[in-house]
């Protein structure tokens, strides 16, 4: 593994751990600030940025955020994408901490599964090396556009239950993964700075739908479903419209297997059902103006 990649993959550890820790300081305080509401945006982000928790988990956030943009700058979009999905271990551990609520079992299976695709990333890069990604700017619009698309699908609500966190929280984890491959397409210059706005716009639209979340359901269904949204989809984006290659032989079926396990680890956290964060204080779907 020649030097960058591997510093572009360090950052992206650290990236996770610190966009994971701002994500469980924020769902802590946005779960018991006044309901936000999106009619009303400047009121909310006054409630929002007056809560001093609320803000050091906000910055927090922002390091992570700096973080990734570098490994991306780095190392190819999948393979830091991968790397970041182990961030949902320590979302979990930082749950279990403060409330001293057992997992169930399917959200023990979730961060498992983004766990051993975390493992299977590190043994399929025995031998890799620092590739040059390229991409057609229109895949790259469709793929933003299809993002916000599903995004939208993800909020519409239910007829009796509304919006759950869950779902806001699939939401903000399309729009940050559309976000993200906005920013890889930058990082490659020239016209592609173009898209810059709309790594603005999505990343801006995402922490809309993760704040709305965090009053509605707990930690791992918001927070933890929009982080390995955000890993996963820049995987396949990575491997289709970037053309980041995937090697061969045993290696390659441990990279798939990366690759499978982010997805099957988001898959067991956003099926419906509260986790723990929601079992120790749930706000009710009534209280979130929309």
């Amino acid at each position: 593994m020649t030097p960058s990649l591997t510093l572009g993959l360090v950052f992206a550890v650290a990236s996770a751990a610190a966009l994971n820790s701002g994500f469980f300081i924020q769902h802590g305080a946005a779960a018991v600030l006044p309901p936000l509401s999106v009619r009303d945006p400047l009121h909310s982000l006054r409630i929002l940025f007056a809560s001093g928790r609320w803000l050091i988990g906000f910055l927090t956030g922002l390091a992570g955020w700096a973080l990734y943009v570098t490994a991306l700058a780095l190392a190819p979009l999948a393979l830091v994408q991968a790397a970041s999905a182990g961030g949902i271990g320590l979302l979990a551990l930082l749950v279990w901490r403060s409330s001293r609520i057992r997992l169930r079992p399917r959200e023990r299976d979730g961060v498992a599964f983004a766990i051993a695709g975390l493992v299977l990333l590190a043994v399929s890069l025995a031998r890799a090396h620092t590739v040059h990604p390229h991409a057609s700017s229109t895949s790259v619009v469709v793929w933003l556009a299809m993002s916000a698309a599903v995004a939208l699908a993800a909020m519409l609500p239910d007829a009796r239950a509304g919006v759950s966190g869950a779902a806001f929280g699939v939401a903000a984890g399309v729009l940050y993964a559309a976000g993200d491959v906005a920013t890889k397409a930058a990082t490659l210059g020239g016209t592609r700075l173009a898209f810059v706005p709309a790594v603005l716009a999505f990343h801006g639209l995402a922490f809309v739908s993760l704040q709305l979340g965090f009053q509605r359901g707990g930690a791992l269904a918001t927070a933890g479903v929009a982080t390995l949204f955000t890993n996963a989809l820049p995987i396949a984006a990575g491997t289709t419209i970037f053309h980041e290659a995937i090697p061969g032989g045993v290696l390659g079926v441990a990279r798939i297997g990366a690759f499978v396990a982010v997805v099957a680890g988001a898959t067991a956290l956003a099926r419906p059902g509260a986790d723990v964060g929601s079992r120790v204080r749930a706000p009710s779907p009534t209280a979130v103006r929309r």
